[in-house]
Formats: structure tokens, C-alpha cells, sequence
């Protein structure tokens, strides 16, 4: 067997016969037969080399055998390979080899096809352990989705729980076991939130699929939702600069789905969905009823009627046809829940109902009215030129023709400026608006419980 391998030298100018292999398969040029035997060897010998004076070992080893070339998950070969078996553009079934799963799908013209976003693959004993086994004095949240609960994972190994203040915190959004609705948010939410990165979107940092279980894990938000901090009793926290700062942050990340390579359309934006970091960023989250926009010379797309009641565009509800501009209009309460620190929709005991678009609308176009829309636990601790341009812009974004709202470019712009006049002006009237007595919080003004009967 020694020889099978032996050289026959030539003439410099005739052909050479190709060496045959032990195993008795023909190679079909010697490239080929260069780039087998390179690839079992070491680099820097050559087929030749290893023909005529190849150790013992390499001569007498048994024949070879045709292996499957294993592509790691984290080359673009590997996305490729590891979506054959995907069920909505992201793999489901099983964990994979590193324990991570690629949340892109190369095909989604949404977005960059050549970014990647790798999210963290939890096992349900990890987050049983990290939120005390789910216990109620974790539950931070609750919605249709299902609950959500405060936990800590160890930095070093996610999958391991760390004590209270010592790991990671995180917020862990359990899905309900009943209904299939609920899982198709959590598939929705994973394939959109898992290709967004801005610092104005909250990040997905993993998910939890095994057995009945679904879960997902996101950064923790220190200073909880929008929509807690404005109804919040006690002396806000929000001021007049911090509002503005929270409405820029939010234009921010629907400026940036809207400007995608195919827009995305959120459709469920509300307070509660908006979420507060330590220095009172705000960032954007709950993509479960998210969906790709128009393309092209489409101006929407026809879909099933879904959001919160008080937050829908007036002719999405009509017709069903959603566009970017129903997301203006939805960004449009939220930006009137900051200025006056009411709900978009109230219900009270006598079973009356307020809306407070429909209620506050008289108001924002009247300057010497506005007053009664204003939180009044701002007292007077806010310029009146920079509210009545955010008074103006709020009736824009709500305005009844969709063609006639601003893009989220030009409201980012607007908030912009308002920032910068409220620095200006904040900082010599600071003296005088200090002194002011700041009146005691009422929820609402009286007018707004006797607008509307209870809509179902």
C-alpha cells in the first residue's frame, strides 16, 4: 500500500499522470486532489510531498470517508443553512449548537440584509430561578401579551440566575398558554424586534421556547412606562424639559421605522408601550401587532382593525387601511397625554366614558383656553410660547386627513426646536417660575368625563 502513492518522473514538457488516492476514488483534476489533501494536512505541504515522504501514519491510515462540511451559526453560510427550517422567518424547533439563534431573515427586504442581531436562547429553569419562580412581588406588568416580571441573570453566564442587584436585571414577558393570538405576537414581536437597533427601541436581549413555555427577556427600564409616570399621584417626576425629552425619543424610533428600507408600522402605540431608562430616555416597545408598511407607489395596506381604543386612527378604523400616517395619529395622543397628564381613554363608574382627543381638540387651538389642557402639576413651571407650539403640533399629527399629518422627520425636527427654546428661555424665567405655587393634581379636568358614552 506503500506505493500506491509512487511518482513516475517525466519529461518537463509532457503530461503528468494524476497519483491516485488510497480510498480508490478518481479525482477530476489536480486541483481538486490538492485542495482534499491540503485540507486533512498541514498547509504548507504539498500533495506531492506528502506522496513521496508522508509519515507512516498518513500513508497507513484507513480510507477516507466523504464528511459533511459542519458551517458555524455565525457565518453568513451558517444563517443560510440554519433558515431552511424556520417558521416565520426565525428558527423555532430545538436550541441551537451555541445556544444562540440568528433573528435575521436574509430574504426580509425590511431590512439590511447583511445585519445581525444575535439573541440569547434562556432556558426555563434560568428564568424560574431568576424571578424567584415567578413570584408576585416580581410581577412588574401585566397586559393582553400576558405578565411581565423583574429578574437577574448572571453577565457572565446568562443562564444562570444572579442574585437581587448583583446580575443583569432584565424584564421577562411571559406569554398566556391560552389562545393562539398571544403566540403569534410573541413570533411578530421576535421577528421585528430582533433586527432593530436603536437607542430609542427597547432592546430584546433573548427568548424562552421549550415545551409550553414562551417567554421573552428585554433590558430592564428602571422608571417603568410613560403612561406610570403621568397618572402617578404623587408629585411627577416628569417636568415640562423631561416631557419634551420623552416625546423626542419616542419621534426618534418611529422616524426610524418609518424610514427603513420597507417601513414598519407599529400599531399599538400608546403610554403604556413607551418605557423610561434611569435618565428618563425613552424607548419604544410591544412590536406584537407590528407590520410592514407600504412599498413602492402604495400609499397602506389593508389589514385587520387591531390597537387601543383611543388611540386608532379614525380612518383606520373606517376602512382598515393603515399607513404611516396612523401611526402619526396614534403618536399624536400620546404626545396630548404628556402635555395634559390624562389617559386617551377614561371609563368611570356611572358607565360614562372620556376621550380626550375629542374633549381637548376646542382647546388646543385656543391660546387663552389651553390652560385647561396643561397638566395642572406643572403649575406655571413651563414657557407658554414653546407649550402653544406643542399644542399646535399635536392638532397636526391629529388632524382628520392622514395627508395633511407631518411625517415623524418633521415632528422630530419640531421637537427639536422646542428643546432648544425651552433651554433658552428655561434658564432666565428659572428664578421667577420657581416661586410659583404649583396647585393641587386633579386626574382630569371636570369636561372631560362628559364627552362620550362608553364606547364597546
Amino acid at each position: 500500500m506503500g506505493n500506491c502513492l509512487r511518482t513516475n518522473f517525466q519529461e518537463p514538457n509532457s503530461s503528468v499522470a494524476i497519483a491516485q488516492t488510497p480510498t480508490g476514488r478518481s479525482h477530476q483534476s489536480m486541483k481538486v486532489d490538492r485542495i482534499t489533501v491540503q485540507e486533512r494536512t498541514t498547509p504548507t505541504l504539498s500533495s506531492t510531498f506528502l506522496g513521496e515522504s508522508g509519515s507512516k501514519r498518513e500513508r497507513h491510515r484507513s480510507p477516507l470517508k466523504e464528511r459533511k462540511p459542519y458551517v458555524s451559526s455565525n457565518t453568513d453560510i451558517g444563517v443560510e443553512k440554519a433558515s431552511t427550517k424556520k417558521r416565520r422567518g426565525y428558527r423555532i424547533a430545538g436550541r441551537p449548537r451555541s445556544s444562540y439563534i440568528e433573528g435575521v431573515n436574509k430574504t426580509d427586504g425590511a431590512f439590511h440584509p447583511y445585519y445581525k442581531y444575535k439573541l440569547h436562547c434562556f432556558c426555563y429553569s434560568a428564568l424560574k430561578e431568576a424571578t424567584h419562580k415567578f413570584s408576585s412581588k416580581n410581577l412588574i406588568g401585566q397586559g393582553g401579551f400576558g405578565d411581565v416580571y423583574k429578574g437577574y441573570v448572571s453577565y457572565c453566564n446568562m443562564n444562570s440566575a444572579a442574585k437581587p442587584n448583583e446580575g443583569l436585571a432584565v424584564a421577562i414577558k411571559m406569554l398566556r398558554k391560552t389562545g393562539t393570538q398571544g403566540h403569534e405576537q410573541w413570533e411578530n414581536e421576535m421577528k421585528f424586534m430582533s433586527k432593530l437597533n436603536h437607542p430609542n427601541i427597547v432592546k430584546l436581549i433573548g427568548f424562552c421556547h421549550e415545551g409550553e413555555h414562551r417567554m421573552l427577556v428585554y433590558e430592564y427600564m428602571s422608571k417603568g412606562s410613560l403612561e406610570t409616570q403621568l397618572l402617578a399621584e404623587k408629585q411627577p417626576q416628569l417636568d415640562w424639559s423631561r416631557r419634551i425629552k420623552v416625546a423626542i425619543g419616542l419621534a426618534k424610533a418611529l422616524d426610524s421605522l418609518h424610514n427603513r428600507g420597507t417601513p414598519v408600522i407599529h400599531r399599538d402605540l400608546k403610554a403604556s408601550n413607551v418605557l423610561l431608562d434611569d435618565d428618563f430616555n425613552a424607548k419604544l416597545s410591544d412590536f406584537g401587532l407590528a407590520r410592514h408598511g407600504p412599498q413602492g407607489d402604495q400609499d397602506g395596506v389593508m389589514t385587520r382593525i387591531l390597537g387601543t381604543k383611543g388611540y386608532i386612527a379614525p380612518e383606520y378604523i373606517g376602512t382598515g387601511h393603515v399607513t404611516l400616517k396612523t401611526d402619526v395619529y396614534s403618536f399624536g395622543v400620546v404626545l396630548l397625554e404628556i402635555l395634559s397628564g390624562c389617559c386617551a381613554v377614561k371609563t368611570y363608574s356611572d358607565g360614562m366614558a372620556g376621550d380626550l382627543t375629542q374633549w381637548a381638540g376646542p382647546y388646543l387651538g385656543n391660546k387663552r383656553q389651553l390652560h385647561h389642557v396643561i397638566d395642572q402639576r406643572l403649575g406655571r413651571n413651563f414657557p407658554k410660547k414653546e407649550a402653544q407650539k406643542f399644542a399646535e403640533l399635536i392638532l397636526r399629527c391629529l388632524g382628520s386627513d392622514p395627508k395633511s399629518r407631518p411625517s415623524m422627520t418633521e415632528v422630530v425636527a419640531e421637537l427639536k426646536d422646542l428643546e432648544e427654546n425651552t433651554s433658552t428661555t428655561g434658564s432666565s424665567s428659572s428664578s421667577t417660575q420657581n416661586s410659583i405655587h404649583t396647585p393641587t393634581f386633579t386626574p382630569c379636568p371636570p369636561p372631560y368625563k362628559i364627552l362620550l358614552p362608553i364606547r364597546k
